[in-house]
């Protein structure tokens, strides 16, 4: 028990100390920065640990190490002190430690064999080389042996040795002959792993004198040769004629004729092996055999499959290769070769070893004095590797003490480290078949901020774009950063900057008032520095008009579209391209600054054209396609689908194949490209027809394969480009015999529904594919990796099959084969399936959270064990909720958010938190059953954040100079409040706002009361909240201290409303045509009020033009504009403050060309305006004559009775004709609208009144605005007194008349 806890204590403040390296310190790569900090010496280069050198060159044995100050270098050669300088033939490269043994004079490689190890030592450690072993190359020549002619009988099996001499390394075997030709080699003849040649039959072709084997030794470049080798093959026939003619004719009738036989194994001998590979290695099993007809070799693997990509046969399948081996490919691996008279097997037996390989390598520390570190050396192998540790090159439990290292196995734990602390520790993991040796280097510094980054550095970006500030820096103890904006600006804070761990700030959204000058300050306890850079916001660059879809006859000119819009201070260039390449070397392409133009189209310019704006900082694109076509043909040829082919065919009839042919079909001026075979399965699918093949529009016959147990129906169609034909009539029918299913069923799975069974489903046979009657499903099982023999049973025509009682998510070995009454399916391949899952166990552990800001954090746990998860790990699920807001101290519904997290994934961010606020939260494992038990709840809180806006702001109570302001809460404090702010200002008539005024608010307080302001003012106010972490969004609202001598009541008394700002105008609105617009506004205030307007072009400086509308109107047409123009307008009453509406802008309508004939153009139109103005006149000068010379007429005397003159004078101010009354018109006309019996016109008179503009019932505005007088009630003409003529016409009637 007491070593138990030992354990667990350690492996905790293991866990401690593995999270404090966190902050460990990261150099930069800096190249200035590291010629000036202290580091301990890094191996940089070193020999391979097994080196073979050429005895005939020099031998350099390298060794090259970085560090500050250099490091020195020293030599060991066998465990000893390596004198160099005792040695002529060696020596040391300067500034190095490698090493020039001087060979070629004089020297021998043989002297200079061992084991040699280099240091790199400076003032803060010593770094140690590999063991590097040193052995020069070999090539001896081959022994003398006399070799005997190998004299063999046709058929029979030989081996051919090759035993070449040991070389270092080993030698390349090949078979030539003396002709230096490579021997022909096959699956009968050919040459094993280990250079012998090898014949699994002979034949009398093989007789020859000259089989020389061959050694190349690649590192001293030589071959050496064996001596040649006879074989001499005797044939059947041949020594018959022997034996006759050298034997008695006893009871001996000749050699027997060449006999078949099964394959026996030539290599290896036996029915097992055994084979031990290294992991990472290539693994080459071989099986060659003897036997006649030569055998064929297939390999297996018992129990399991080959690995796919990375399997490979070779020498005619006698080898097989896999490579990049591991532990999972231990096993029994089996070949088989096989003849038509029968087989024989091995079974090699395959273990993979392991030498050392990294897991966790060791990582140079660069660590402040009193941190804390760790140095991690975890390493993996077969068997397991040992795990030591060196300090500076010498073991450590012999090293120098340090009180700050402590080593807990694998682990060295650095606790309040001082700077003598520094040193190179070694880690060595080993084990029989090898060794890892790393150097890591603890390097302690204390060192004041650094800032990287160039002074006032300038960036650029895009507006509405991320905008990334570097601030790199450097410091022992890591510096804290900081950044500003301005160079008195406040710190940067809040959710619109995200601060970086490496000095970056981001402003994920910059915005033009971004832009200025950013000063990043990085101080630690030794010291402070700072440094300025600079930041543009551009606009971006946009094609305001894009290139748009063409359609063009061919030989014809289009012209693509490409306009843009661009930051001023930025160059864009523009770029078209053609299908995204580009722009064809051609003339006719005319590419202008906003626009592509191609003359003389042809078919070759149809595509997809792309214009591509690229400034320094941004691009974009857009893209148009064009569509070439050609002129409609004259005469215009009748394109059509073929007619479909006809009298079809059936002949040559076999069990898996028939010949079908056919007639085609008119082509209706459209080549046949090609013909479509569809056929139909009248037997299992009648109706339904399926593709079969397709052949050439050249081709009238085709030979088709069948499958067995199907009726089939055939029919052709013809394809041409304009499409496809109608089917052609079935062809006769044509039943295939019944066979054995020629394949299985396709997308095997077993997947468990329950913890204790194991459903396999798979997707059944279609009908033709069943090849017979009584189409079954032989479903067979074992769980793998345990000696279990399988387990079968025999299901109809079926997709599904459940196994029951099995343990919970174990693996199984699955195949499904198809048989039907005629048979079994080959050999189904096998799938790998689980069992059902159940609920994971246990719960992760080790839960952290880190609070990251007030709306972010970020959890952490342990992963659970895999054998716990009971099923396939979906991910974790992290369940929070919030317990209480600290601000409000009150508690509601709780509501609980679930954030999934896919794979073994053992972090997340909780985002969307509540500032100020308590939080629990767990974490379960889920897998496909569902969740894990949760872990225990975890306590976390959010710090404060700014507060939301009050929750309203009411102001009331308006005297001469004070008004009462009340507001609530804010519904989000988000924190403590500790005061609000308030700001006001007032706004004068034209709508300019003047000083701004700030108070300061105790966060108690609910209501203020504003005094010493101005009489009849607008004020407008801005109201927010502070906590400490700054300010929240603001409220406005507006109000009016009330008038003194304006006419307006003063508020009755307890009133608590302000009361509205009078005179006020609203509702401005416009309708605009060509040339006029008609306003209209609401207005609200005293009566009697002058109204005016005032206009001008939007956008000009030139001052308004003020046209005064008459009466008390809410309306006034605005005339002789110019069309197509935008303005701006509005309305104003005089006499009470000046006051003035908001601005409007509204646009003229553009000038329109008639497409009518004008008649005011033509000839005849102009003479007859010419008469009938002429006769006009005349009418005029009679009537005026008749009335000077005094002449009676019945209408005078009505015009005396009724002093009411039918004619009145021209209006004086626009030279139109007076109104006209008949005598029995009912309408009123006020005071004045008539002319006096003196033919004058009163001044006071207004001739803009609304009866002068027919408000009646008889009156309206025309299109443009103006009055068109409608006259209702008029009276019969009345007859002639005597023989009087009746009254002479007035021009107004003339003109009526006209009209």
């Amino acid at each position: 028990m007491m070593k138990k806890k030992s354990i667990s204590a350690s492996k905790a403040s293991l866990v401690l100390f593995l999270c404090q390296m966190i902050s460990a310190l990261d150099v930069p790569l800096d190249s200035k920065l590291l010629e000036e900090l202290s580091q301990p010496p890094t191996i940089t280069q070193q020999s391979p640990k097994d080196y073979i050198v050429d005895p005939r060159e020099n031998i350099v044995i390298q060794c090259e190490a970085k560090g500050k100050p250099p490091p020195s270098f020293s030599w060991t050669r066998n465990g000893t002190h390596f004198d160099i300088d005792k040695d002529a033939q060696v020596t040391m490269k300067p500034n190095s430690g490698t090493l020039v043994i001087n060979i070629m004079n004089g020297g021998k490689a043989e002297a200079y064999e061992g084991v040699y190890q280099c240091t790199a030592r400076n003032e803060r450690g010593a770094a140690i080389s590999n063991n590097i072993v040193i052995r020069p190359s070999r090539s001896p020549l081959w022994t003398k042996e006399k070799l005997e002619p190998n004299q063999v009988r046709e058929g029979d099996s030989l081996v051919l040795h090759c035993r070449p001499p040991v070389g270092l390394p080993p030698p390349i075997i090949f078979w030539m002959d003396n002709a230096f030709q490579r021997l022909p080699q096959s699956e009968r003849v050919s040459q094993s792993l280990n250079g012998d040649l090898y014949f699994s039959n002979v034949q009398p072709e093989d007789t020859r004198e000259d089989y020389i084997c061959y050694a190349r030794f690649n590192h001293t470049q030589t071959i050496q040769q064996k001596q040649p080798i006879s074989v001499k093959v005797f044939s059947m026939d041949s020594l018959n004629d022997t034996i006759a003619a050298n034997l008695s004719d006893t009871g001996i009738y000749g050699a027997k004729p060449v006999t078949e036989r099964q394959p026996t194994l030539l290599t290896p001998t036996g029915s097992t092996s055994t084979k031990v590979e290294l992991r990472g290695n290539v693994l080459l099993l071989e099986c060659i055999a003897a036997g006649l007809p030569t055998p064929v070799i297939r390999w297996i693997k018992e129990g399991g499959e080959l690995p796919a990509n990375r399997t490979f046969f070779e020498n005619f399948k006698k080898t097989l290769k896999i490579i990049d081996v591991s532990e999972a490919d231990s096993g029994n691996y089996k070949c088989i070769a096989r003849n038509v008279l029968g087989s024989a097997h091995h079974v090699i037996s395959v273990t993979v070893k392991a030498a050392p390989y990294w897991i966790t390598a060791p990582r140079n520390l660069v660590l402040s004095p009193g941190e804390d570190g760790t140095l991690i050396c975890r390493a993996n192998g077969n068997p397991k590797p040992d795990i030591s540790w060196l300090a500076n090159g010498v073991p450590i439990a012999i090293a120098p003490e340090d009180p700050s290292r402590k080593v807990d196995g694998d682990t060295i734990i650095f606790s309040h480290v001082q700077e003598r602390s520094s040193a190179v520790y070694q880690c060595n993991a080993s084990n029989e078949y090898g060794y890892l040796l790393a150097n890591a280097f603890v390097n302690v510094l204390a060192e004041p901020p650094r800032i990287l980054t160039p002074a006032n550095k300038l960036y650029q970006v895009i507006a509405d774009s991320p905008a990334l500030l570097d601030c790199a820096y450097f410091g022992s103890p890591k510096p804290e950063i900081e950044w500003f904006k301005g160079v008195k600006g406040s710190i940067l804070r809040g959710n619109e900057y995200i601060f970086h761990d490496n000095g970056t700030l981001e402003i994920p959204v910059a915005q033009k008032d971004s832009t200025g000058t950013y000063t990043c300050v990085a101080r630690n306890e030794l010291g402070k520095i700072q440094n300025e850079v600079q930041l543009e916001v551009k606009d971006p660059t946009m094609i305001i008009k894009q290139p748009e879809y063409k359609v063009i006859q061919r030989y014809g000119q289009v012209s693509f579209e490409c306009i843009i819009k661009h930051d001023s201070t930025l160059l864009p260039t523009v770029i078209w391209l053609k299908d995204n390449d580009e722009l064809p070397d051609d003339e006719r392409f005319l590419v202008g600054k906003d626009n592509l133009t191609i003359m003389n189209v042809t078919d070759k310019d149809d595509g997809t054209y792309t214009c591509i704006v690229n400034t320094t900082l941004d691009s974009v694109s857009a893209s148009a396609v064009l569509t070439v076509v050609a002129a409609p043909p004259t005469p215009a040829i009748i394109y059509a689908r073929p007619n479909p082919p006809f009298d079809l065919e059936l002949t040559g009839q076999l069990e898996r194949s028939i010949e079908l042919s056919w007639i085609p079909g008119d082509e209706n001026n459209s080549p046949i490209t090609n013909f479509v075979i569809e056929y139909e399965d009248g037997l299992h699918e009648p109706g339904v027809w399926h593709y079969q093949t397709e052949v050439p529009g050249t081709q009238t016959t085709v030979q088709l394969k069948l499958s067995p147990y199907v009726n089939y129906s055939f029919r052709v169609i013809a394809v041409n480009e304009i499409g496809r034909s109608q089917p052609s009539e079935p062809s006769e029918q044509y039943l295939t015999k019944s066979a054995n299913p020629d394949e299985n069923p396709s997308n095997v799975q077993g997947i468990g529904s329950e913890p204790d069974n194991l459903v396999i489903t798979w997707e059944s046979l279609k009908g033709f594919q069943s090849n017979g009657p009584g189409l079954q499903y032989k479903v067979s099982w074992r769980q793998k990796d345990v000696d279990d023999e399988w387990t079968s049973v025999i299901v109809a025509n079926v997709s599904k099959y459940i196994v029951s009682g099995t343990p919970t998510f174990v693996p199984y070995e699955i195949k499904v084969q198809a048989l039907n009454d005629l048979g079994y399916a080959p050999e189904p391949s096998e799938v790998i399936g689980h069992s059902g899952e159940d609920l994971p166990m246990v719960a992760p552990g080790n839960v952290q959270v880190h609070v990251i800001n007030s709306t972010l954090a970020k959890v952490h746990w342990d992963p659970v064990p895999l054998k716990t998860v009971r099923g396939h790990l979906q991910g974790y699920k992290v369940y929070y909720w919030k317990v209480q807001s600290l601000s409000r101290r009150s508690r509601r519904h709780v509501e609980k958010k679930i954030l999934t997290f896919r794979g073994n994934k053992t972090f997340g961010m909780l985002p969307g938190l509540e500032p100020y606020s308590s939080y629990k939260l767990n974490v379960r494992v889920v897998n496909g059953k569902g969740e894990g038990p949760a872990s225990p709840d975890k306590v976390f809180r959010t710090p404060e954040g700014v507060p939301s806006s009050p929750s309203f702001l009411k102001i009331t109570n308006p005297t001469l100079d004070s008004l009462t302001l009340e507001w609530g809460l804010p519904t989000h404090p988000n924190g403590v409040l500790t005061s609000y702010t308030l700001k006001f200002q007032p706004i004068n008539n034209t709508h300019e706002l003047g000083p701004l005024v700030e108070i300061r608010i105790p966060a108690n307080e609910s209501s203020l009361i504003l005094k010493n302001l101005n009489y009849s003012t607008r004020y407008k106010f801005y109201f927010n909240a502070q906590t400490s972490v700054g300010s929240g969004s603001q409220i406005t609202e507006e109000a009016v201290t009330i008038m003194d001598e304006a006419g307006i009541l003063r508020p009755a008394v307890g009133a608590g409303k302000v009361q509205p700002l009078y005179p006020r105008i609203r509702n401005v609105t416009t309708a605009a045509a060509e040339t006029y617009a008609n306003i209209s506004w609401e207005y609200e205030g005293p009566d009697h009020a002058n109204f005016y307007v005032e206009y001008g072009v939007a956008g000009s400086k030139e001052d308004w033009k003020k046209e005064i509308v008459n009466g008390s109107r809410s309306f006034f047409v605005l005339k002789g504009l110019t069309p197509g123009t935008a303005y701006k307008v509005r309305v104003g009453a005089e006499g009470l403050s000046g006051f003035r509406s908001s601005e409007d802008v509204f646009e003229t309508g553009p000038a329109m060309a008639s497409r009518q004939v004008d008649i005011a153009t033509q000839g005849w139109f102009i003479g007859l305006m010419c008469a009938v103005a002429l006769l006009i006149l005349i009418l005029l000068i009679v009537c005026f004559i008749r009335r000077n010379k005094g002449g009676k007429y019945p209408v005078k005397e009505k015009e005396d009775a009724h002093a009411d003159p039918e004619i009145q004078p021209m209006k004086e101010d626009d030279g139109t004709f007076g109104e006209y009354s008949d005598a029995e018109d009912h309408k009123p006309l006020k005071k004045g609208s008539r002319t006096p019996s003196d033919r004058t016109v009163k001044k006071e008179d207004s001739d803009d009144s609304l009866v002068d503009y027919g408000e009646g019932v008889n009156g309206q505005f025309n299109e443009d605005g103006s009055f068109i007088g409608q006259y209702s009630g008029k009276k019969e003409k009345e007859p002639a007194e005597g023989n009087e003529s009746s009254e002479a016409p007035s021009p107004v009637n003339a003109m009526n008349s006209f009209v």
